[in-house]
């Protein structure tokens, strides 16, 4: 028998702590956020997980009103204040400090009434350190930016208006 009380033929416990590490999926889960990482005792446990998100998840795709419906539209939605029922309407895809320009003192990455192309960067969004692009799934003219510059955004969050 040896002095760390282990079995011959037995490999060692695990130091791991198994519950701690279903914790950390947890919160992941419960505040979308895409890696974790924590140390205790000299042991450093990092959870991640793999986020794909489709076009049309980001967006809803709808067939683009005419001009002269869009200006109103925007103004009768924004009256009501939930621009996230807006067809042009761009959410956030995570929870993080959005960045409308690629660093601090450049220009931003669009203005309102821009035109903007599909696939387009339009603003970042940083979660846990990492910077992601929020391209425009479609092309269209930015009518309206919702957010600040380094505001806080939640996932669904209405970024901008693109019709």
């Amino acid at each position: 028998m040896t002095n760390n009380d282990e079995k011959p033929g037995k490999a060692p416990k695990s130091k791991l702590d198994h519950d701690m590490i279903r914790g950390l999926a947890d919160l992941l889960e419960e505040t979308d956020l895409s890696e974790i990482e924590v140390e205790q005792a000299g042991l450093r446990v990092r959870v991640a997980r793999q986020l794909s998100i489709a076009a049309g998840a980001i967006a809803p795709v709808q067939q683009a009103p005419t001009a002269s419906t869009a200006a109103e539209s925007v103004e009768s939605t924004s009256e009501t204040g939930d621009l996230a029922a807006h067809p042009g309407a761009v959410t956030s895809p995570m929870v993080g400090t959005i960045y409308l320009s690629p660093q601090p003192g450049a220009a931003p990455f669009v203005r309102e009434g821009d035109t903007v192309s599909e696939g387009q960067t339009v603003m970042i969004v940083e979660a846990m350190k990492t910077m992601n692009s929020i391209p425009a799934p479609k092309g269209g003219t930015v009518r309206k930016i919702l957010v600040e510059n380094e505001q806080p955004v939640e996932f669904g969050e209405p970024l901008i208006v693109i019709e």
